[in-house]
């Protein structure tokens, strides 16, 4: 992968992908990121977003599933609604925190019965919050590639996981997260979806270090727009994602003038996403926020249209 995209940048005479003609552009994948709304308000916007979104056909469009599965029955009902009302596939989160196997396997089959076959496997935060030590339930899955087998053991499902090009913050070193990520894969996953990342130069070392362990699979890089700063900043820190100081530069004294802070947000997550698609890349996963208006203008960089 590392020549493929040396050839595409260094090689005289090629033109960038992302400003090429739709006729010969690549084939770009795009799955988009929700979480369960709280509120009517929070609902409408929800459901606003995904009828913006849903025309750029997306391979799918997944809902995340809260602590100890606390959003497990909103979860559901908002993944069966989306393909129900737009025919967009729907992909459902599911971990393996706080939970047996019995129980999680029942979420699993309900999600069977409504017709999802997609599903973020994850193995999830404790309780404690996140960065605490993770204990498995006695009678629960251990890890998140148990739950992978799990899963696979249950249906046909599309499955995919998680991966962190900055490393997961509870690895104690890179050939132990390297060799977790291989254990999900081996497991049955799909596909890796990483944890949002600024530096692209992190994600291409991590795809590195994963295809000379011998992963294949496709490990899709997780786009995060910066909506508000302030609020993805403290995500970062709690995930293990770290906000570069240019990019703190950047919004500096922002905070009070919105406008100018999404003019920054557009033109930083563009740039992203350009030199990704200029590199190879020709799949995203986009975090939304519930949102879509940034979104939707990343798509069109990327090529997609309604």
């Amino acid at each position: 992968m590392k020549e493929e995209r040396d050839d595409v940048l260094q090689t005289e005479g090629i033109t960038r992908p992302s400003r090429q003609p739709g006729t010969v552009r690549p084939d770009i994948k795009v799955s988009f990121e929700f979480f369960p709304p709280k509120t009517d308000a929070m609902e409408a916007r929800f459901w606003n977003s995904i009828s913006r979104l849903a025309p750029l056909k997306p391979r799918f469009v997944s809902v995340t599933y809260g602590a100890g599965g606390s959003t497990r029955e909103r979860t559901l009902r908002m993944v069966s609604q989306i393909t129900k009302d737009t025919g967009v596939p729907a992909a459902a989160h599911l971990t393996c925190v706080s939970a047996s196997k019995r129980d999680v396997d029942e979420v699993i089959r309900g999600y069977a019965q409504a017709g999802i076959s997609r599903i973020v496997a994850l193995r999830g935060d404790p309780p404690e919050g996140v960065g605490q030590p993770f204990t498995p339930h006695p009678e629960g899955y251990q890890n998140a590639a148990d739950l992978v087998a799990g899963i696979r053991k249950l249906g046909n499902f599309d499955i995919s996981v998680a991966a962190y090009p900055e490393k997961h913050p509870q690895s104690p070193d890179w050939d132990a997260d390297i060799d977790n990520l291989k254990r999900k894969l081996d497991a049955g996953a799909d596909r890796a979806i990483t944890q949002m990342f600024f530096e692209n130069a992190d994600y291409w070392r991590f795809v590195e270090r994963a295809r000379k362990a011998g992963i294949e699979a496709p490990i899709v890089p997780g786009i995060q727009p910066i909506h508000s700063f302030k609020q993805i900043s403290g995500f970062a820190g709690k995930c293990g994602a770290s906000i570069p100081h240019w990019l703190t530069e950047r919004f500096d004294g922002l905070d009070e003038d919105p406008e100018t802070h999404a003019l920054v947000a557009a033109a930083v997550a563009a740039e992203q996403v350009t030199e990704l698609l200029d590199s190879g890349v020709t799949e995203f996963h986009f975090y939304t926020l519930n949102r879509s208006s940034l979104v939707l203008a990343l798509a069109r960089l990327l090529g997609i249209r309604p």
